[in-house]
């Protein structure tokens, strides 16, 4: 936690959300992570790396499967507004009852696709779009770009530097250009991560 600069108080909720994670993921495979010391590394602190990177005030993850990077966030950051998207219903089910176990109430759970939510509810309304959980850059800025605000950013997590994923983007696509392409450091991780930010063109 101090490598990232955070409270070592974070610590108690974040491991709780592990043993919650721990448990569902028994019965309904949420992560092909399940070493305890693995998931502290690869889901915990590769999610909290991005913290400084989030902008504005309303934020959501795409795709959040099991909270992954939007409760450690919200655990961090609980005065921000979060929606954790899914369309998966167990893993929304999951996602509630973290939700309402960890005591985050400044976190709604929406189950629904995407593009659904993006067309209704969710249309231009989050300053930060994050997700770990898109196939490619292009995919997540056509389905997810309707859901960032005028002056938001869209925050893709990746592991290798995408140097293929921007190599097949156009210019300028779905409104949006490359702000930067930020190598993250996750503290007990010797695998590349790097954050691909877009802002609107």
């Amino acid at each position: 936690m101090r490598a990232l600069r955070l409270d070592t108080a974070l610590s108690e909720p974040l491991l709780h959300y592990l043993r919650e994670l721990a448990q569902w993921n028994r019965t309904y495979n949420l992560t092909a992570v399940r070493e305890p010391l693995d998931m502290v590394t690869k889901h915990l602190l590769d999610s909290l790396a991005v913290l400084p990177h989030l902008n504005g005030r309303q934020v959501i993850d795409v795709g959040s499967g099991a909270g992954l990077p939007g409760i450690p966030l919200a655990l961090a950051d609980p005065a921000r507004p979060f929606v954790l998207l899914d369309s998966n219903g167990k893993k929304a089910a999951f996602l509630r009852h973290a939700v309402r176990t960890l005591g985050l109430a400044q976190v709604e759970v929406v189950n629904a696709r995407v593009e659904q939510y993006a067309r209704g509810a969710g249309r231009g309304r989050f300053d930060s779009v994050i997700s770990r959980a898109f196939a490619s850059l292009a995919e997540m800025l056509e389905q997810a770009g309707p859901l960032c605000a005028l002056h938001g950013r869209i925050l893709a997590m990746k592991g290798q530097f995408p140097q293929d994923e921007l190599d097949a983007l156009r210019q300028h696509t779905a409104g949006f250009e490359v702000e930067g392409v930020v190598p993250l450091k996750v503290p007990g991780l010797a695998a590349e991560r790097h954050l691909v930010i877009f802002c609107r063109a």
